[in-house]
């Protein structure tokens, strides 16, 4: 779609991108004014493999304060993004044909990353019926004797669902029946939620030893070229994902690490001005998606994603164009309407299409209501 989107933009079409995970905000002033200090200072030099130290101990400063949880420096690696950390525990932990449950919809790296650690991955359906979150039941049916790993991710991408401690508890009695499956809780989307804060897997009791949490700056703090994801995890598989690291990337780059301490340390509120953005344009578009008849929609309290359901639209004709599938129809919102939103498909949900409101109010109105001239 990217690809797609670029290709048509070179041909002089007015693209509006909805596509992309990231925020549309600069980072903080007082994030960068650490870097530059650190350049300053003369940080330049190869770090840590698993990050500096000062680092390390804001973060369990950071996990105590926000999720009640006590973790070490030992415990606790930094890495280049979210997504290399997540990498590393699947190459640690998972051995060819091991079983991986990914609850669905799910980010697509997570299915990448199971594969090229040659385990398999099982998705376990969900629908916007169910807000998009998988019930007991179908956690216990989905195990198997090689099951070894379950991915959640709350606030989720792309679905913007949180799972409440209930229901994660809920989840938890089911594994507690399973110690041979590991719990890889990413809660990168932590701080942007709109009413009921994100509760930490680890937290459950008998689930600390068995989680791995991670997070990461790239979202909440709009740092995403920055690199910076860390974990927190036993003792044990943080000195493995510090070894498998060492031979991939070692440590993360020196300045985005002296930065990030100052963001970990920093009050939540000093990004809430980008939380409550994203709240009103969160509700301008589900006021306007609701006006379209066939899209169904349900109300994302995390993250920066709605993920309607398009498959009342599956079979038609519009433009001259069939529609068979998500990936018809966002093709045919890219070329129509002159927006790129992504499949469905790629998250493992076949009736929906991601749109993200990581874009000005102005783009938002506008995009939908081409979408809308299209779609009637």
């Amino acid at each position: 779609m990217a690809a797609k989107a670029r290709e048509l933009k070179a041909e002089g079409k007015d693209i509006i991108s909805l596509s992309l995970g990231e925020p549309d905000f600069n980072t903080p002033d007082f994030i960068k004014d650490a870097a530059i200090e650190a350049i300053n200072q003369d940080y330049n030099s190869y770090t840590p493999v698993d990050g500096y130290v000062e680092l390390k101990e804001a973060i369990c400063t950071k996990f105590k304060r926000d999720n009640d949880l006590e973790y070490q420096p030992n415990q606790i690696v930094v890495s280049t993004g979210a997504k290399q950390s997540i990498a590393n525990i699947a190459q640690v932990l998972l051995n060819p044909g091991d079983d991986v449950l990914l609850p669905a919809p799910y980010w697509v790296s997570y299915s990448a990353i199971a594969t090229l650690s040659e385990a398999n991955f099982i998705e376990i359906p969900s629908s916007i019926e169910s807000d998009f979150k998988i019930t007991p039941a179908q956690l216990e049916a989905a195990i198997t004797p090689k099951t070894k790993m379950i991915f959640f991710n709350s606030p989720n991408n792309p679905s913007g669902s949180i799972y409440s401690e209930s229901e994660y508890r809920a989840l938890a009695e089911v594994l507690k029946k399973h110690p041979q499956i590991y719990i890889l809780s990413d809660e990168i989307y932590e701080h942007i939620n709109y009413g009921e804060k994100p509760f930490s897997f680890a937290k459950i009791e008998g689930m600390f030893d068995r989680t791995i949490t991670v997070n990461g700056l790239a979202k909440a703090f709009a740092m995403t070229g920055w690199r910076i994801g860390y974990i927190g995890a036993p003792q044990w598989i943080a000195k493995a994902c510090t070894k498998m690291q060492g031979q991939i990337t070692s440590g993360t780059n020196c300045i985005a690490q002296r930065a990030a301490i100052t963001a970990v340390l920093a009050p939540v509120e000093k990004v809430q001005y980008m939380v409550d953005e994203f709240k009103s344009r969160r509700n301008i578009v589900l006021d306007l998606l609701g006006k379209i008849d066939g899209l169904k929609i349900n109300v994302p309290e995390g993250a920066f994603y709605v993920f309607p359901d398009v498959s009342s639209f599956f079979g038609k004709t519009i433009r001259n164009k069939k529609v068979e599938n998500a990936t018809d129809f966002s093709m045919l919102l890219l070329e129509e309407a002159n927006v790129a939103t992504v499949t469905g498909d790629a998250f493992g949900a076949p009736n929906c299409i991601r749109m993200s409101y990581a874009a000005s109010e102005l783009q938002l109105r506008e995009a939908i209501k081409r979408i809308k001239e299209v779609l009637s």
